[in-house]
């Protein structure tokens, strides 16, 4: 189990993007697999980063950068599945309640809409909170358990 913190950095992002896609098809488009998944991306995150950092602020930094990177990537593969889709917006005989998407709102085409806005910017917005979450909550039990936490300079 060790040996898995001392891959590097290319190679663990590679395995990334290849189980991001692999959590995107196992949830057939809809990415609640790749929402779960970052909390094991969180949670690597944190095991492999408070040796390399210093302060606070930069391992926080370097939490954010991260957690941002992973689901940029899923927004980018939603952009490209459910972007398409957009199209049909313009087209005036487009039948929205046979489309196989659940009917969230009142209006077959609002909840178009809002289907589209869910997949496309909210499943990777969601990605990043449980990324941040999980790294931030493995950093502090971390923390407990080693009785050091890393802290910025007091002035």
């Amino acid at each position: 189990m060790k040996n898995i913190f001392k891959i590097k950095t290319r190679t663990a992002f590679i395995s990334y993007l290849i189980l991001d896609l692999i959590c995107v098809g196992m949830g057939m488009g809809v990415p609640i697999f790749c929402i779960l998944f970052g909390f094991l991306v969180g949670w690597y995150n944190a095991r492999t980063m408070p040796s390399s950092s210093k302060t606070l602020s930069q391992t926080m930094k370097k939490f954010l950068l991260y957690a941002t990177t992973t689901s940029a990537f899923t927004f980018a593969v939603m952009t490209i599945l459910w972007g398409r889709w957009a199209a049909i917006l313009f087209n005036s005989n487009t039948d929205y309640t046979n489309l196989g998407i659940p009917m969230i709102l009142f209006d077959p085409k609002a909840s178009f809409i809002g289907w589209l806005v869910l997949m496309i910017f909210i499943s990777p917005f969601l990605q990043l909170l449980t990324t941040l979450f999980a790294s931030i909550v493995t950093m502090v039990r971390q923390a407990k358990y080693d009785s050091k936490l890393p802290m910025d300079d007091e002035n």
